[in-house]
């Protein structure tokens, strides 16, 4: 089986609580932050089935339990040890193990050791580098859209340290719970002229003392393996400005491009179940690795989707012969729809299946409905640089200007339509973009969106007498490729793809993505895609591409500012063609529209964005800090005060017989033994009272009273006694 970063989350999360709960019941304590990390990838059931007696919030209500252990999974933050603190200081359980899913603070460390007796308490305390959300099997997300304009807000600068340091940190702990301790490269764009070029240079040294710091305190790392030395490689969304606006059709990007997919905890789309029958249910479908037919279809391109998923149904109907009708046209999407409704005993299958084809008709729809087909093809040749036939093409801004005229092309597909223009020419002087917004009936607030590119690395305005000259791309394309002419309107490939190709064949351009400790041996890359190992000093030459899959060299691509799903799929493609395992790390993943939203917020004011990193701290919840109410005493004598208020005390009511008799009290009077030997049993002469011991000090003091407080009453003559 091959990789899959959710199932090595999974384990390092199970593995642990088994470790420490060995058949004993425990509490699991979690935070906001960790809960989301372990419901990714664990199942409650499985957390509960190891031991577990409850699973609850750090900053709930919860009521005490002295007599269990708590082990505490939480985020390495300051308000997760301050609800810490708070259970401390209560005596919230009996003793605490500590896991924490990413490195604390040393500042944060002393607190914990210098409350009193948190030491005495504190029965675990490790880090399990577990700070990341993994999606799918290669990709990774850190759920962070804030980290763009962090990383390229104009006004952001001053967080930019702090900010990298958190990102090397969770790309470190990734690398550390793949077990692998690889070289690391970056993107090192060349003529570079915004302010961000910088960024994965800093980024990625960084991450390298990040791992070298792990690997001098743990001498174990890396464990042994099999697999050559893996590769990092650093690189940010100035590589590539395209893949975010192009319009991309294989499947998941598609319908994560034009549906309203929500992309949350979890990632789902909301749809109506066996519409148009009695059963009819709207409901929020979620699209995970549990949904094979999501898995089997998301990188294919949605024609082939469209295909396969009538080819499984019609497979299905021909194994399930009684559903079909004999009216019934199996090659129609609305047909196919309308049978599945009638298996109610397919249920899971069938609200799988219903879910998929109707995304794929409703992606079909706005396809024809708002002209992609036109969008696309001249999209194409933008991204590209080459027409069809991978020549200089012709007539570009005639046919530009015919879409932004076209009212059936929405106005977010017209300003994408703009951005692309203007990176293809490689800016335009500044009146030229007004006039291009009028032209596609857009405001001319727009113009800050594309202007705001520049931010990112894209030329968007030049001076009129400017001499000027076209980069070159980063990796030409091949004109000499064979094009198939059904998927013409996909002839454009992430950067990324072509990148993780040369890196794969160990031909990757050292000047554009160096190393941060360059290799002694500079061929050493070449000599693993040939198939040898420095690991194992055996070259296998024969084995290119049909290494076992847990011998695969492993690429780790992260990329900062947001990837999007088209870098995703070519992730998945290279590591097929080439035997490679490649997991594509980032903050978070871009639609179109998310981008364009974003590279707009960067002329924003700083305190519109709303960083989390300026909120302020949150505080531990007081409730958190209240300690039990005690117990109210069992009714019982009431205690005789001295008669202050002049009545007669009162005559102790017996308790009531029956019930299990309490536990003596170390407060309990003595039994009356000597009252009872002076008893007269059958005699009306009342019974002789014992003789106090002998005594220095003052006969009879009353309870609580200052022995010298009474000294002086008695001087005073305050009890009547004469002397």
């Amino acid at each position: 089986m091959g990789l899959s970063v959710l199932e090595q989350q999974e384990n390092v999360i199970l593995d642990h609580i088994k470790n420490i709960t060995r058949g004993d019941w425990k509490c699991l304590i979690v935070d906001e932050n960790s809960k989301k990390i372990i419901d990714n990838a664990v199942k409650e059931d499985d957390i509960l089935n190891n031991n577990i007696a409850t699973i609850e919030r750090i900053d709930a209500r919860r009521e005490p339990n002295p007599g269990m252990d708590a082990i505490y999974i939480l985020s390495p933050d300051s308000f997760a040890v301050e609800c810490l603190l708070a259970d401390f200081e209560v005596r919230r359980y009996r003793s605490f193990y500590l896991i924490w899913t990413g490195l604390l603070d040393p500042s944060l460390r002393r607190k914990l050791d210098e409350f009193p007796g948190a030491r005495q308490m504190r029965a675990g305390f490790e880090t399990l580098f577990i700070d990341f959300i993994p999606r799918e099997s290669h990709l990774v997300t850190f759920q962070d859209p804030w980290s763009f304009p962090m990383l390229y807000h104009p006004a952001c600068n001053a967080l930019v340290p702090k900010h990298m340091k958190i990102l090397a940190q969770k790309i470190a702990g990734l690398c550390i719970t793949l077990g692998e301790y690889p070289k690391v490269r970056y993107y090192k764009p060349m003529n570079a002229i915004h302010e961000a070029s910088v960024l994965c240079a800093h980024l990625a040294r960084f991450v390298q003392e990040e791992l070298d710091a792990y690997a001098q305190w743990d001498q174990s790392f890396p464990p042994p393996s099999q697999r050559p030395q893996s590769t990092l490689v650093v690189t940010d969304r100035s590589m590539d400005l395209m893949a975010p606006l192009v319009h991309e059709f294989s499947y998941q990007a598609m319908a994560h491009d034009l549906l309203p997919i929500k992309d949350a905890d979890k990632v789902t789309f909301h749809t109506t179940i066996n519409e148009g029958t009695p059963e009819a249910e709207e409901k929020d479908m979620e699209l995970s690795e549990k949904d094979k037919i999501w898995v089997e279809n998301r990188h294919l391109h949605m024609k082939d989707t469209i295909d396969k998923l009538m080819g499984d149904f019609q497979k299905f109907l021909t194994e399930n012969g009684h559903f079909t009708s004999e009216n019934a046209d199996p090659t129609n999407l609305n047909t196919i729809r309308d049978m599945l409704a009638g298996l109610p005993q397919f249920q899971e299958m069938k609200e799988a299946y219903s879910l998929h084809l109707s995304m794929a008709q409703e992606c079909m729809n706005i396809f024809q409905k708002h002209k992609l087909p036109d969008i696309a093809s001249i999209e194409q040749t933008l991204a590209t640089g080459l027409d069809e036939d991978f020549k200089k093409p012709k007539d570009v801004l005639d046919t530009v200007a015919r879409l932004l005229d076209d009212e059936s092309v929405t106005p977010s597909d017209r300003l994408r339509l703009i951005i692309m223009f203007i990176l293809y020419r490689d800016g335009v002087i500044s009146e030229d973009i007004k006039r291009l917004l009028a032209h596609a009936d857009l405001p001319q607030q727009d113009g800050g969106i594309v202007t705001n590119m520049e931010h990112l690395g894209g030329r968007m305005t030049h001076g009129l007498k400017d001499a000027r000259q076209v980069p070159p791309p980063l990796f030409p394309i091949d004109t000499k490729t064979q094009l198939n002419e059904e998927y013409g309107l996909s002839r454009f490939e992430p950067v990324l793809k072509q990148m993780l190709d040369a890196l794969s064949r160990g031909v990757l351009d050292q000047t554009s993505f160096p190393f941060v400790k360059p290799p002694l041996d500079p061929n050493e890359d070449l000599l693993i895609a040939q198939g040898g190992s420095l690991r194992t000093g055996r070259p296998n030459w024969a084995s290119q591409g049909r290494r076992p899959q847990e011998n695969r060299q492993r690429l780790i691509i992260f990329m900062a500012g947001g990837a999007t799903y088209s870098e995703s799929r070519a992730c998945y493609e290279i590591g097929a063609e080439r035997g490679r395992d490649v997991i594509l790390t980032t903050s978070h993943m871009l639609t179109p529209q998310l981008f364009i939203r974003q590279v707009g917020d960067l002329s924003r004011e700083k305190r519109q964005l709303d960083l989390p990193m300026e909120r302020l701290k949150a505080r531990a919840p007081a409730h958190l800090f209240e300690r039990p109410a005690p117990a109210r005493p069992p009714p019982g004598p009431q205690p005789v005060a001295g008669q202050a208020g002049g009545g007669p005390a009162r005559r102790p009511v017996a308790p009531v017989s029956g019930g299990l008799p309490s536990r003596p009290s170390a407060q309990s009077t003595a039994p009356p033994t000597a009252a009872m030997s002076g008893m007269s049993i059958g005699s009306s002469k009342p019974p002789t009272r014992p003789a106090a011991p002998a005594t220095n000090g003052p006969a009879h003091v009353p309870r609580y009273e200052d022995p010298r407080a009474y000294k002086e009453k008695k001087r005073r003559n305050l009890f009547g006694i004469k002397k």
